[in-house]
């Protein structure tokens, strides 16, 4: 485990150092990464299928195997659902990295558990701090998401109030006329008013 964690780490860096990184290989890489958490994870689901009376001294609940297996189960929920947070996160643009238990520090509690034999620490460690690793991430993207809709709340009024300031501006230095004060002198007719019977008789203006 721990000499394929350091070729995993590393695998992505040499591709951007080399250049020859491709958004296929970055999606094929996550994508194998849970493929190897969850086969390590049906090891330990294997073996405490194999002893049902399981009974760690270092354990103080009884009844080892049923314990084993919860901790399986929701160490892998929580690990796919820490990385799954992050993967949805940066489709919807917000980047995700935080957290207690990224794939790293995975990779070497459980290494250590299993060098220490004391595997079924290392499953209740994972089990409940992966869980709150997603949690954190939930969080972190809740929070992200309502700052960028106050800013945009924020630009959307900033911007209706610049139009109504504009247009107050504009109506303030647009000019009243009245029509009386357009007509030219030279634009009144005399009308001719005739009295009868008189034919030709006096014009009024």
């Amino acid at each position: 485990m721990l000499f394929a964690g350091v070729f995993d780490m590393f695998d992505g860096a040499m591709a951007r150092v080399r250049n020859i990184a491709t958004t296929f290989g970055a999606f094929l890489d996550s994508t194998l990464d849970r493929y190897s958490e969850s086969i390590i994870l049906f090891g330990f689901l294997f073996y405490a299928l194999q002893h049902p009376g399981l009974q760690d001294s270092l354990w103080p609940a009884p009844h080892e195997q049923t314990w084993m297996i919860a901790f399986i189960y929701m160490a892998v929920t929580g690990s796919l659902m820490v990385s799954y947070a992050k993967a949805r996160a940066e489709g919807l643009g917000i980047e995700c990295k935080t957290g207690l238990l990224a794939r790293p520090e995975r990779v070497i509690l459980l290494a250590i558990g299993l060098l220490t034999n004391t595997g079924i620490w290392a499953l209740a460690l994972l089990a409940v701090l992966s869980n709150i690793t997603a949690i954190q991430r939930i969080f972190v993207v809740w929070h992200n998401t309502q700052h960028l809709r106050q800013t945009s709340t924020v630009r959307i009024t900033d911007r209706s109030q610049q139009q109504e300031h504009d247009a107050s501006i504009n109506n303030c230095h647009s000019p009243t006329t009245f029509p009386s004060e357009n007509m030219d002198s030279s634009d009144i007719r005399p009308v001719p008013t005739s009295v009868p019977p008189f034919d030709g008789g006096a014009q009024q203006e």
